[in-house]
């Protein structure tokens, strides 16, 4: 009868961990497809630097080339006036040069940023000296959008900063509670032990076994179920390989292991302990 009800005891600290680390591991991944889209986001940011009209156009391409090499450039394409005049002319219906006479359009450089780049200090050094270059007539950007978007992104982070750790000390908490709950059904085998003369060395050693298994197997279980998630939700999110890679769960996966087998040991020592300073006659009061 005992064993059975260790054996039943084990089963349910080992569901109620994988569902406390399948919490975590929703954290963590949302944590990080997050900063990937983020930092898609911030990548998508754009400058348009204006070259003066005089400039050929292997001289534009050339300057677009000395820009790429820069820290701050992800990606640099020339535009042509002629390929401006007919972007224009495909976007808006009609042909400005019926009402101007001329190609009102000057080449141009888009330039995309890298991501820590995108905020407002590093365009306005990024601008200062690009507009110093005599090639370049002007350099313009979105100012308020990228500003808005910085402030939107800063305030996610920090929500989901206070959301983990929210979440990691009531994993913590949960887990701790559990492991109390099945060492406390075995106080006085503890005592019993060590009323027959064996160390604490030697009392731990099969708790922690214990520990050390059921976080193992629970880590396991809780990858299973993550994986079953994100396979269910790719019909609905096809393009959700872009900012959930392979890097990412393979970072999920790990704190799921180490935070599975780092928090039941160390729950583990702290009961058993516990339960190894108290008397008999505490052991009756609790």
């Amino acid at each position: 009868m005992n064993k059975r009800r260790h054996r039943l005891q084990m089963v349910t600290l080992c569901i109620s961990t994988t569902m406390v680390l399948v919490l975590l591991g929703l954290v963590v991944l949302l944590g990080l497809t997050a900063h990937n889209l983020q930092k898609n986001l911030r990548e998508n940011v754009e400058i348009s630097v204006i070259l003066n009209d005089t400039l050929s156009v292997e001289s534009g391409k050339a300057l677009g080339e000395i820009i790429k090499t820069k820290a701050y450039a992800r990606e640099v394409t020339y535009i042509s006036s002629d390929d401006a005049l007919q972007t224009a002319k495909t976007e808006m219906g009609i042909d400005p040069t019926e009402f101007t006479g001329f190609n009102p359009f000057s080449p141009e450089l888009t330039v995309k940023l890298e991501a820590p780049y995108a905020n407002t200090d590093s365009l306005k050094q990024i601008v200062k000296a690009l507009r110093q270059n005599k090639k370049v007539v002007d350099v313009a950007y979105t100012k308020d959008e990228i500003e808005g978007m910085n402030r939107i992104l800063d305030t996610i982070n920090i929500a989901l900063l206070a959301l983990s750790a929210l979440l990691i000390f009531i994993c913590y908490t949960l887990i701790s509670n559990s492991v109390q709950l099945s060492i406390y059904s075995r106080r006085f085998v503890i005592h019993t032990m060590k009323l027959v003369g064996a160390s604490w060395g030697f009392i731990r050693r099969p708790f922690l076994k214990q520990a050390i298994t059921i976080g193992l197997i629970s880590a396991i279980l809780t990858c299973i179920i993550l994986g079953g998630i994100i396979y269910a939700l790719l019909p609905y999110m096809p393009r959700i390989e872009t900012i959930m890679t392979w890097h990412e769960l393979a970072i999920t996966a790990a704190c799921v292991f180490v935070f599975g087998f780092v928090i039941m040991v160390l729950c583990t020592l702290l009961s058993v302990n516990k339960f190894l300073r108290m008397t008999a006659g505490e052991l009756y009061k609790i």
